[in-house]
Protein backbone atom coordinates (compact mmCIF):
# COMPACT_ATOMS: atom_id res chain seq x y z
CA UNK A 1 0.00 0.00 0.00
CA UNK A 2 1.34 3.40 -0.98
CA UNK A 3 -0.32 6.70 -0.08
CA UNK A 4 0.53 10.27 0.69
CA UNK A 5 -0.95 12.85 3.04
CA UNK A 6 -4.65 13.49 3.64
CA UNK A 7 -5.07 17.25 3.95
CA UNK A 8 -8.15 19.45 3.65
CA UNK A 9 -10.32 16.61 2.40
CA UNK A 10 -7.99 15.36 -0.33
CA UNK A 11 -4.94 13.16 -0.85
CA UNK A 12 -1.88 15.22 -1.64
CA UNK A 13 1.89 14.89 -1.89
CA UNK A 14 4.40 15.77 0.79
CA UNK A 15 6.76 18.70 0.28
CA UNK A 16 9.58 16.27 1.05
CA UNK A 17 10.95 13.46 -1.08
CA UNK A 18 11.96 10.85 1.50
CA UNK A 19 9.70 7.84 2.04
CA UNK A 20 9.40 5.39 4.91
CA UNK A 21 9.14 1.67 4.12
CA UNK A 22 6.77 -0.37 6.27
CA UNK A 23 7.89 -3.95 6.97
CA UNK A 24 5.76 -6.94 7.86
CA UNK A 25 7.23 -8.02 11.24
CA UNK A 26 6.39 -11.68 10.63
CA UNK A 27 8.10 -11.91 7.23
CA UNK A 28 10.43 -8.88 7.17
CA UNK A 29 9.00 -8.09 3.71
CA UNK A 30 7.87 -4.58 2.66
CA UNK A 31 4.10 -4.08 2.75
CA UNK A 32 3.92 -0.39 1.84
CA UNK A 33 5.48 3.01 2.24
CA UNK A 34 4.51 6.53 3.26
CA UNK A 35 6.16 9.92 2.95
CA UNK A 36 8.46 11.20 5.67
CA UNK A 37 6.54 14.42 6.15
CA UNK A 38 8.04 17.83 6.81
CA UNK A 39 7.32 20.80 9.04
CA UNK A 40 5.83 22.47 5.95
CA UNK A 41 3.39 19.57 5.68
CA UNK A 42 2.40 20.16 9.30
CA UNK A 43 1.80 23.84 8.55
CA UNK A 44 -0.50 22.93 5.68
CA UNK A 45 -2.43 20.47 7.81
CA UNK A 46 -2.81 22.84 10.76
CA UNK A 47 -3.93 25.69 8.53
CA UNK A 48 -6.54 23.42 6.93
CA UNK A 49 -7.78 22.42 10.38
CA UNK A 50 -7.88 26.04 11.49
CA UNK A 51 -9.94 27.07 8.45
CA UNK A 52 -12.39 24.25 9.06
CA UNK A 53 -12.72 24.80 12.79
CA UNK A 54 -15.36 27.53 12.97
CA UNK A 55 -17.80 25.76 10.67
CA UNK A 56 -17.33 22.40 12.37
CA UNK A 57 -17.65 23.91 15.85
CA UNK A 58 -20.94 25.55 14.83
CA UNK A 59 -22.31 22.24 13.60
CA UNK A 60 -24.69 20.96 16.25
CA UNK A 61 -23.48 18.22 18.60
CA UNK A 62 -26.19 15.93 17.26
CA UNK A 63 -24.98 16.25 13.66
CA UNK A 64 -21.36 15.76 14.69
CA UNK A 65 -22.34 12.66 16.66
CA UNK A 66 -24.17 11.23 13.65
CA UNK A 67 -21.08 11.56 11.46
CA UNK A 68 -18.88 9.92 14.09
CA UNK A 69 -21.41 7.08 14.38
CA UNK A 70 -21.41 6.71 10.59
CA UNK A 71 -17.63 6.43 10.71
CA UNK A 72 -18.01 3.58 13.20
CA UNK A 73 -20.43 1.91 10.78
CA UNK A 74 -17.94 2.30 7.92
CA UNK A 75 -15.11 0.77 9.97
CA UNK A 76 -17.38 -2.09 10.95
CA UNK A 77 -18.21 -2.68 7.29
CA UNK A 78 -14.49 -2.79 6.49
CA UNK A 79 -13.45 -4.58 9.68
CA UNK A 80 -11.95 -7.65 8.00
CA UNK A 81 -10.04 -5.57 5.44
CA UNK A 82 -8.60 -3.23 8.07
CA UNK A 83 -7.73 -6.17 10.31
CA UNK A 84 -5.65 -7.67 7.52
CA UNK A 85 -3.80 -4.37 7.03
CA UNK A 86 -3.12 -4.08 10.75
CA UNK A 87 -1.86 -7.65 11.03
CA UNK A 88 0.55 -7.03 8.16
CA UNK A 89 2.18 -4.01 9.79
CA UNK A 90 1.99 -4.76 13.54
CA UNK A 91 1.93 -8.57 13.66
CA UNK A 92 -0.93 -8.89 16.11
CA UNK A 93 -2.53 -12.34 15.66
CA UNK A 94 -5.54 -11.92 13.42
CA UNK A 95 -8.17 -13.24 15.82
CA UNK A 96 -6.92 -10.81 18.47
CA UNK A 97 -6.50 -7.91 16.06
CA UNK A 98 -10.10 -8.10 14.89
CA UNK A 99 -11.59 -7.45 18.34
CA UNK A 100 -8.77 -5.88 20.37
CA UNK A 101 -7.45 -3.61 17.64
CA UNK A 102 -10.16 -2.82 15.08
CA UNK A 103 -13.06 -3.73 17.34
CA UNK A 104 -11.93 -1.33 20.06
CA UNK A 105 -11.59 1.42 17.44
CA UNK A 106 -15.24 0.97 16.58
CA UNK A 107 -16.16 1.00 20.28
CA UNK A 108 -14.25 4.27 20.76
CA UNK A 109 -16.30 6.00 18.08
CA UNK A 110 -19.63 4.65 19.26
CA UNK A 111 -18.96 5.63 22.87
CA UNK A 112 -17.86 9.14 21.84
CA UNK A 113 -20.93 9.58 19.64
CA UNK A 114 -23.25 8.42 22.42
CA UNK A 115 -21.55 10.65 24.98
CA UNK A 116 -21.92 13.71 22.74
CA UNK A 117 -25.70 13.30 22.59
CA UNK A 118 -25.95 13.21 26.40
CA UNK A 119 -23.20 15.70 27.27
CA UNK A 120 -24.10 18.82 29.28
CA UNK A 121 -23.09 21.36 26.62
CA UNK A 122 -24.98 24.08 28.51
CA UNK A 123 -26.34 24.29 32.07
CA UNK A 124 -27.56 26.94 34.47
CA UNK A 125 -25.65 27.64 37.68
CA UNK A 126 -27.40 30.29 39.77
CA UNK A 127 -27.24 33.42 37.62
CA UNK A 128 -24.70 31.95 35.18
CA UNK A 129 -25.05 29.97 31.99
CA UNK A 130 -22.21 27.44 31.83
CA UNK A 131 -21.18 26.68 28.25
CA UNK A 132 -18.87 23.92 27.06
CA UNK A 133 -17.36 24.48 23.64
CA UNK A 134 -14.60 22.86 21.56
CA UNK A 135 -11.04 23.77 22.44
CA UNK A 136 -9.94 24.23 18.81
CA UNK A 137 -7.35 22.51 16.64
CA UNK A 138 -6.04 19.27 18.15
CA UNK A 139 -2.74 17.63 17.27
CA UNK A 140 -3.00 13.87 17.86
CA UNK A 141 0.31 11.97 18.02
CA UNK A 142 -0.26 8.24 18.15
CA UNK A 143 1.82 5.04 18.61
CA UNK A 144 2.29 1.87 16.60
CA UNK A 145 1.04 -0.73 19.06
CA UNK A 146 -2.68 0.04 18.57
CA UNK A 147 -2.58 2.05 15.35
CA UNK A 148 -6.37 2.35 14.97
CA UNK A 149 -7.64 2.27 18.55
CA UNK A 150 -5.18 4.93 19.71
CA UNK A 151 -6.32 7.28 16.93
CA UNK A 152 -10.05 6.67 17.33
CA UNK A 153 -9.82 7.11 21.11
CA UNK A 154 -8.66 10.66 20.39
CA UNK A 155 -10.54 11.70 17.26
CA UNK A 156 -13.85 10.16 18.31
CA UNK A 157 -13.95 12.48 21.31
CA UNK A 158 -12.29 15.46 19.60
CA UNK A 159 -14.56 15.42 16.55
CA UNK A 160 -17.67 14.86 18.67
CA UNK A 161 -16.64 17.85 20.78
CA UNK A 162 -16.39 20.06 17.67
CA UNK A 163 -12.62 20.16 17.36
CA UNK A 164 -10.70 19.68 14.14
CA UNK A 165 -7.71 17.37 14.16
CA UNK A 166 -4.30 16.75 12.67
CA UNK A 167 -3.11 13.18 13.22
CA UNK A 168 0.55 12.19 13.17
CA UNK A 169 0.45 8.40 13.00
CA UNK A 170 3.48 6.28 13.87
CA UNK A 171 5.86 5.77 10.98
CA UNK A 172 6.25 2.16 12.13
CA UNK A 173 2.59 1.30 11.46
CA UNK A 174 0.96 4.02 9.34
CA UNK A 175 -1.07 1.90 6.93
CA UNK A 176 -4.02 1.41 9.27
CA UNK A 177 -4.24 5.18 9.64
CA UNK A 178 -4.51 5.45 5.85
CA UNK A 179 -7.43 3.01 5.91
CA UNK A 180 -9.06 5.18 8.59
CA UNK A 181 -8.55 8.33 6.50
CA UNK A 182 -10.16 6.63 3.51
CA UNK A 183 -13.11 5.70 5.70
CA UNK A 184 -13.42 9.30 6.90
CA UNK A 185 -13.34 10.46 3.29
CA UNK A 186 -16.06 7.98 2.36
CA UNK A 187 -18.30 9.09 5.22
CA UNK A 188 -18.10 12.71 4.09
CA UNK A 189 -16.62 14.78 6.90
CA UNK A 190 -16.13 18.41 5.81
CA UNK A 191 -12.67 19.18 4.34
CA UNK A 192 -10.07 20.06 6.95
CA UNK A 193 -11.90 18.51 9.88
CA UNK A 194 -9.56 15.50 9.80
CA UNK A 195 -6.01 15.65 8.46
CA UNK A 196 -3.29 12.97 8.37
CA UNK A 197 0.45 13.67 8.20
CA UNK A 198 3.02 10.88 8.14
CA UNK A 199 6.61 11.14 9.27
CA UNK A 200 9.11 10.87 12.07
CA UNK A 201 8.51 12.12 15.60
CA UNK A 202 11.47 14.52 15.83
CA UNK A 203 10.27 16.27 12.65
CA UNK A 204 6.49 15.97 12.26
CA UNK A 205 5.59 15.23 15.88
CA UNK A 206 7.67 18.07 17.28
CA UNK A 207 6.42 20.53 14.66
CA UNK A 208 2.86 19.67 15.62
CA UNK A 209 3.48 19.92 19.37
CA UNK A 210 5.07 23.35 19.14
CA UNK A 211 2.81 24.81 16.44
CA UNK A 212 1.25 28.10 17.62
CA UNK A 213 -2.07 27.38 15.88
CA UNK A 214 -2.53 24.02 17.62
CA UNK A 215 -4.68 24.50 20.72
CA UNK A 216 -4.17 21.07 22.23
CA UNK A 217 -1.88 18.07 21.84
CA UNK A 218 -3.09 14.57 22.69
CA UNK A 219 -0.19 12.10 22.78
CA UNK A 220 0.06 8.39 23.46
CA UNK A 221 3.50 6.83 23.77
CA UNK A 222 6.47 6.58 26.07
CA UNK A 223 6.91 8.66 29.20
CA UNK A 224 10.22 9.99 27.85
CA UNK A 225 8.56 11.40 24.74
CA UNK A 226 5.64 12.64 26.83
CA UNK A 227 8.03 14.85 28.79
CA UNK A 228 9.37 16.22 25.50
CA UNK A 229 5.81 17.01 24.34
CA UNK A 230 5.27 19.04 27.53
CA UNK A 231 8.45 21.01 26.86
CA UNK A 232 7.45 21.79 23.28
CA UNK A 233 3.90 22.78 24.24
CA UNK A 234 4.91 25.03 27.14
CA UNK A 235 5.82 28.22 25.21
CA UNK A 236 2.30 28.44 23.77
CA UNK A 237 0.62 27.18 26.98
CA UNK A 238 -1.50 24.73 24.99
CA UNK A 239 -3.42 21.99 26.69
CA UNK A 240 -1.69 18.60 26.72
CA UNK A 241 -3.21 15.18 27.28
CA UNK A 242 -0.76 12.31 27.77
CA UNK A 243 -1.34 8.56 27.89
CA UNK A 244 2.07 7.15 28.69
CA UNK A 245 3.78 4.03 30.00
CA UNK A 246 2.72 1.48 32.56
CA UNK A 247 3.97 -1.34 34.76
CA UNK A 248 0.65 -2.74 35.89
CA UNK A 249 0.35 -5.22 38.74
CA UNK A 250 -2.06 -8.12 39.05
CA UNK A 251 -2.49 -8.62 42.79
CA UNK A 252 -3.52 -12.20 43.58
CA UNK A 253 -4.72 -12.33 47.18
CA UNK A 254 -4.32 -15.37 49.40
CA UNK A 255 -7.97 -16.47 49.05
CA UNK A 256 -8.07 -16.18 45.24
CA UNK A 257 -8.59 -19.11 42.89
CA UNK A 258 -5.13 -19.30 41.30
CA UNK A 259 -6.38 -21.60 38.55
CA UNK A 260 -8.41 -18.65 37.24
CA UNK A 261 -6.30 -15.65 38.28
CA UNK A 262 -2.92 -16.85 36.99
CA UNK A 263 -3.91 -17.81 33.40
CA UNK A 264 -5.93 -14.59 33.13
CA UNK A 265 -2.90 -12.57 34.22
CA UNK A 266 -0.67 -14.34 31.70
CA UNK A 267 -3.19 -13.46 28.99
CA UNK A 268 -3.33 -9.84 30.16
CA UNK A 269 0.48 -9.71 30.11
CA UNK A 270 0.89 -11.25 26.66
CA UNK A 271 -2.01 -9.59 24.79
CA UNK A 272 -0.69 -7.99 21.60
CA UNK A 273 2.67 -9.59 22.29
CA UNK A 274 2.93 -7.67 25.56
CA UNK A 275 3.09 -4.50 23.49
CA UNK A 276 0.35 -2.78 25.50
CA UNK A 277 0.76 0.08 27.93
CA UNK A 278 -1.72 -1.55 30.33
CA UNK A 279 -0.17 -5.04 30.17
CA UNK A 280 -0.25 -6.74 33.58
CA UNK A 281 3.46 -7.51 33.60
CA UNK A 282 3.85 -7.95 37.36
CA UNK A 283 1.96 -10.74 39.12
CA UNK A 284 2.03 -10.47 42.89
CA UNK A 285 1.29 -13.74 44.69
CA UNK A 286 1.39 -14.90 48.33
CA UNK A 287 4.74 -16.46 49.15
CA UNK A 288 2.95 -19.54 50.47
CA UNK A 289 1.42 -20.11 47.02
CA UNK A 290 4.44 -19.18 44.92
CA UNK A 291 5.16 -22.71 43.69
CA UNK A 292 1.55 -23.23 42.59
CA UNK A 293 1.52 -19.86 40.80
CA UNK A 294 4.79 -20.67 39.03
CA UNK A 295 3.46 -23.98 37.74
CA UNK A 296 0.21 -22.43 36.50
CA UNK A 297 2.01 -19.50 34.85
CA UNK A 298 4.50 -21.72 33.03
CA UNK A 299 1.67 -23.95 31.83
CA UNK A 300 -0.34 -20.97 30.58
CA UNK A 301 2.70 -19.42 28.87
CA UNK A 302 3.35 -22.65 26.98
CA UNK A 303 0.09 -22.09 25.08
CA UNK A 304 1.48 -18.86 23.60
CA UNK A 305 3.53 -20.38 20.82
CA UNK A 306 5.04 -17.67 18.56
CA UNK A 307 3.73 -18.09 15.04
CA UNK A 308 2.15 -16.75 11.88
CA UNK A 309 -0.23 -13.93 12.90
CA UNK A 310 -2.52 -14.66 9.94
CA UNK A 311 -3.23 -18.12 11.36
CA UNK A 312 -6.39 -18.05 13.49
CA UNK A 313 -4.77 -20.47 15.94
CA UNK A 314 -1.85 -18.16 16.77
CA UNK A 315 -1.88 -16.40 20.13
CA UNK A 316 1.53 -14.72 20.02
CA UNK A 317 2.82 -12.87 16.99
CA UNK A 318 6.17 -11.14 16.43
CA UNK A 319 7.49 -7.99 17.99
CA UNK A 320 6.81 -5.02 15.73
CA UNK A 321 10.40 -4.68 14.47
CA UNK A 322 13.97 -5.80 15.08
CA UNK A 323 14.64 -2.94 17.48
CA UNK A 324 11.71 -3.91 19.69
CA UNK A 325 12.69 -7.59 19.60
CA UNK A 326 16.24 -6.72 20.68
CA UNK A 327 14.94 -4.44 23.42
CA UNK A 328 12.81 -7.24 24.87
CA UNK A 329 15.63 -9.78 24.74
CA UNK A 330 17.94 -7.26 26.40
CA UNK A 331 15.53 -7.05 29.34
CA UNK A 332 15.40 -10.85 29.56
CA UNK A 333 19.20 -10.95 29.80
CA UNK A 334 19.08 -8.17 32.39
CA UNK A 335 16.58 -10.12 34.48
CA UNK A 336 18.82 -13.18 34.47
CA UNK A 337 21.87 -11.08 35.40
CA UNK A 338 19.93 -9.49 38.27
CA UNK A 339 19.15 -12.90 39.77
CA UNK A 340 15.57 -13.54 38.68
CA UNK A 341 14.73 -17.17 37.99
CA UNK A 342 13.71 -17.89 34.39
CA UNK A 343 10.80 -20.36 34.45
CA UNK A 344 10.16 -20.35 30.73
CA UNK A 345 11.36 -18.50 27.66
CA UNK A 346 14.75 -17.46 26.35
CA UNK A 347 17.06 -14.49 25.93
CA UNK A 348 17.56 -15.50 22.28
CA UNK A 349 15.27 -14.91 19.28
CA UNK A 350 12.67 -17.62 18.75
CA UNK A 351 13.94 -20.40 16.49
CA UNK A 352 10.46 -21.64 15.64
CA UNK A 353 10.15 -19.23 12.71
CA UNK A 354 12.85 -18.78 10.05
CA UNK A 355 12.01 -15.12 9.56
CA UNK A 356 10.38 -12.38 11.57
CA UNK A 357 10.96 -10.65 14.89
CA UNK A 358 9.74 -13.40 17.21
CA UNK A 359 10.57 -13.99 20.86
CA UNK A 360 9.53 -16.82 23.16
CA UNK A 361 7.08 -15.96 25.97
CA UNK A 362 8.94 -15.36 29.23
CA UNK A 363 7.99 -15.95 32.85
CA UNK A 364 10.36 -14.90 35.63
CA UNK A 365 10.03 -15.71 39.32
CA UNK A 366 11.95 -14.65 42.42
CA UNK A 367 11.88 -11.12 41.00
CA UNK A 368 13.10 -8.32 43.25
CA UNK A 369 10.43 -5.58 43.25
CA UNK A 370 13.18 -3.02 42.60
CA UNK A 371 14.77 -4.91 39.70
CA UNK A 372 14.71 -3.27 36.28
CA UNK A 373 12.36 -5.90 34.87
CA UNK A 374 9.93 -5.07 37.69
CA UNK A 375 10.24 -1.30 37.37
CA UNK A 376 10.68 -0.52 33.67
CA UNK A 377 8.23 -0.97 30.81
CA UNK A 378 9.51 -3.80 28.61
CA UNK A 379 6.76 -3.90 25.97
CA UNK A 380 7.07 -7.58 25.25
CA UNK A 381 5.75 -10.96 26.51
CA UNK A 382 7.65 -10.89 29.80
CA UNK A 383 5.84 -11.61 33.07
CA UNK A 384 7.51 -11.10 36.46
CA UNK A 385 6.20 -13.06 39.46
CA UNK A 386 6.81 -11.28 42.76
CA UNK A 387 6.12 -12.94 46.12
CA UNK A 388 4.71 -11.07 49.11
CA UNK A 389 3.88 -11.94 52.72
CA UNK A 390 1.02 -9.61 53.67
CA UNK A 391 -1.80 -7.74 51.93
CA UNK A 392 -0.26 -4.42 52.95
CA UNK A 393 3.05 -5.46 51.40
CA UNK A 394 1.28 -6.45 48.17
CA UNK A 395 -0.34 -3.01 47.91
CA UNK A 396 2.97 -1.28 48.64
CA UNK A 397 4.77 -3.28 45.93
CA UNK A 398 1.98 -2.66 43.41
CA UNK A 399 2.19 1.10 44.00
CA UNK A 400 5.98 1.28 44.11
CA UNK A 401 6.69 2.31 40.51
CA UNK A 402 6.73 5.61 38.65
CA UNK A 403 3.64 4.43 36.77
CA UNK A 404 -0.06 4.18 37.57
CA UNK A 405 -2.05 3.13 34.54
CA UNK A 406 -3.90 -0.12 35.21
CA UNK A 407 -3.94 -3.27 37.30
CA UNK A 408 -5.99 -6.13 38.70
CA UNK A 409 -7.03 -7.63 42.01
CA UNK A 410 -8.16 -11.22 42.59
CA UNK A 411 -9.97 -12.52 45.69
CA UNK A 412 -12.74 -14.94 46.62
CA UNK A 413 -14.31 -12.02 48.49
CA UNK A 414 -15.53 -9.31 46.09
CA UNK A 415 -15.67 -6.69 48.85
CA UNK A 416 -12.09 -7.42 49.84
CA UNK A 417 -10.98 -7.24 46.22
CA UNK A 418 -12.66 -3.87 45.78
CA UNK A 419 -11.13 -2.59 49.03
CA UNK A 420 -7.65 -3.47 47.80
CA UNK A 421 -8.38 -2.09 44.32
CA UNK A 422 -9.27 1.28 45.89
CA UNK A 423 -5.77 1.38 47.42
CA UNK A 424 -3.98 0.94 44.09
CA UNK A 425 -2.69 4.19 42.57
CA UNK A 426 -3.79 3.51 39.02
CA UNK A 427 -6.75 4.45 36.86
CA UNK A 428 -8.37 1.26 35.60
CA UNK A 429 -8.36 -1.82 37.86
CA UNK A 430 -9.89 -5.17 36.92
CA UNK A 431 -11.63 -6.77 39.88
CA UNK A 432 -11.82 -10.55 39.55
CA UNK A 433 -11.54 -10.33 35.78
CA UNK A 434 -14.03 -7.52 35.26
CA UNK A 435 -14.55 -6.76 31.56
CA UNK A 436 -13.26 -3.71 29.71
CA UNK A 437 -15.76 -0.85 29.54
CA UNK A 438 -15.23 1.61 26.68
CA UNK A 439 -17.25 4.31 28.44
CA UNK A 440 -15.09 4.19 31.57
CA UNK A 441 -12.12 6.56 31.96
CA UNK A 442 -8.69 5.37 30.89
CA UNK A 443 -5.47 7.22 31.64
CA UNK A 444 -2.71 7.49 34.15
CA UNK A 445 -1.71 8.40 37.67
CA UNK A 446 1.85 9.61 38.27
CA UNK A 447 4.12 9.32 35.21
CA UNK A 448 1.55 7.31 33.29
CA UNK A 449 0.03 10.51 32.03
CA UNK A 450 -2.38 13.42 32.22
CA UNK A 451 -6.05 13.37 31.32
CA UNK A 452 -8.50 10.61 30.46
CA UNK A 453 -9.88 8.88 27.39
CA UNK A 454 -13.17 7.02 26.95
CA UNK A 455 -16.80 8.10 26.64
CA UNK A 456 -17.83 11.34 28.31
CA UNK A 457 -14.52 11.46 30.23
CA UNK A 458 -12.60 11.61 26.96
CA UNK A 459 -15.01 14.14 25.49
CA UNK A 460 -14.47 16.47 28.45
CA UNK A 461 -10.74 16.69 27.64
CA UNK A 462 -11.48 18.51 24.38
CA UNK A 463 -13.75 21.30 25.65
CA UNK A 464 -13.26 24.71 27.14
CA UNK A 465 -15.69 25.97 29.78
CA UNK A 466 -17.02 29.50 29.84
CA UNK A 467 -19.75 31.20 31.83
CA UNK A 468 -22.21 33.93 30.90
CA UNK A 469 -23.17 35.99 33.95
CA UNK A 470 -26.86 36.76 33.47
Amino acid sequence: MTADLYLDGAWTSSTGTERVTVLNPATEEPVGDVPAGTSEDVDRAVHAARRAFEGWAETGPGERAKLVARLADELERRQDEITDILVSEVGTPRRVARWAQVGLGIVDLREASAAATEFAWEEKLRNSLIIREPIGVVGAITPWNYPLHQITAKIGAALSAGCTVVVKASEVAPLTAIALARSIDAVGFPPGVFNLVHGYGPVVGEALARHPDVDMVSFTGSTVVGRRILELAAPTVKRVALELGGKSASVVLDDADLSVAVPHTVRASYLNGGQSCNAQTRMLVPRSKLAEAEELAASAAAKYVPGDPTDDGTRLGPMVNASQRDRVLGYVRQGIEDGARLLTGSAEPSKRNPRGYFVEPVVFSDVDPQARIAQEEIFGPVLSIIAYDTEAEAVAIANDTQYGLAGAVWSADDERAQRVARRLRATQIEVNGGKFNGAAPFGGYKQSGLGREGGAFGLAEFVEIKSLQL
